[in-house]
């Protein structure tokens, strides 16, 4: 289908019903998933960097693999680590809209999980400032060893998220999980495994077109209104392929399940750098050498942004200032003054 015949009515027409489609498919997503993680008991952390992370971030996979192919590197760039920075806002809205007056949401969702993907997810950031110095020719399977590192350490942190979650819970903690489970509001999947999975699958699939949809019409829009493809990808797609991550997250928080909303970002960001690894090989360029300096500017914003809320998740802060933890109120300064210096960079 040719987009570029279609007015700007209709390609807004279908950006919002993607975007419906996207937040409802998100809130089905989270109590399906909620319900497989519980029916294994791989914990509600696992679920969210696992399942929840691969499953949000979609269209991010489906945009990166368009873009290597087409070997049209750039809008995908910025829209990974762009989304990297804009998702970890998306635990700010958490805070707001999922958790509310009750209390910050690092204050009730800071398992040592969490901060494990955190560091994990500033180690893997600063790998991806490491690689943009070197040069292009250090090749390794149609990628440079960075990416490959990149990889291994997102599923060594799944491997320690594995192993730390089954082991042996002591008969007050398995009180404490029931007591929890009671207080959870009756909006939890109802049906049987075999159904959450279906719940699952065809969730994926509307989010993955869905996605896919809006960032097709956001970048025509975009395009009709004079925006630059580094600007683009790093805020308006960033934003629109946060949605998932926006709904299951309200929808984690919603149902209780603090440690899955968190760590459906934290692990969604980790997730994200791995796609370099699949452009890569897609398309046959080091791309990590050859990042711009608006590239590096919004990884380093992602790892302040970072950091701000694995100190959140240390202290254990009770105050709110507009609804809003400390962490999630200095996030939205430090980020709005991001957007600033990007506007200026580019």
């Amino acid at each position: 289908m040719n987009f570029n015949s279609l007015s700007s009515v209709i390609l807004l027409t279908v950006f919002i019903l993607a975007t419906i489609a996207i937040w409802i498919s998100g809130f089905k997503l989270t109590k399906a998933i909620d319900a497989i993680t519980e029916h294994f008991n791989l914990g509600e952390a696992f679920g969210g960097m696992v399942f929840l992370a691969v499953v949000t971030n979609l269209p991010e996979i489906a945009i990166t693999a368009v873009a290597a192919y087409h070997r049209d590197y750039d809008i995908a760039i910025s829209n990974i680590l762009g989304g990297i920075a804009i998702q970890t806002v998306v635990l700010v809205l958490i805070d707001v809209f999922g958790v509310g007056r009750s209390a910050p949401l690092t204050e009730k969702g800071h398992s040592k999980i969490l901060i494990i993907e955190g560091a994990a997810l500033i180690f893997i950031l600063s790998l991806v400032i490491m690689a943009s110095v070197f040069p292009n020719d250090l090749y390794f399977a149609r990628s440079t060893p960075f990416e490959w590192i990149i990889l291994a350490i997102w599923l060594g942190t799944i491997y320690l998220a594995t192993k730390f979650m089954r082991k042996k819970i002591s008969p007050l903690k398995k009180q404490q999980e029931i007591n929890h489970t009671l207080k959870l509001p009756k909006t939890k999947f109802k049906g049987s495994i075999n159904a959450a999975f279906f719940v699952l699958i065809i969730g994926a699939i509307i989010t993955l077109f869905a996605g896919w949809s809006l960032e097709v019409t956001g970048e025509q829009l975009a395009n009709r209104w004079g925006m630059s493809g580094i600007l683009f990808g790093g805020t308006i797609l960033a934003l629109c392929t946060a949605l998932p991550e926006i709904s299951t997250g309200i929808a984690s928080a919603k149902i209780r399940d603090y440690n899955m909303a968190v760590s459906d970002i934290f692990g969604g960001n980790a997730f994200l750098p791995v796609l370099f690894l699949m452009a890569s090989l897609i398309g046959g360029d080091a791309i990590l050498p050859n990042l711009k300096p608006s590239d590096i500017y919004l990884t380093v914003l992602g790892i302040l942004l970072t950091g701000i809320y694995m100190i959140g998740m240390v202290l254990h802060s009770k105050k709110q200032i507009l609804r809003m933890g400390v962490d999630s109120f200095i996030v939205v300064i430090v980020y709005l003054l991001g957007l600033w210096g990007l506007l200026k960079l580019v």
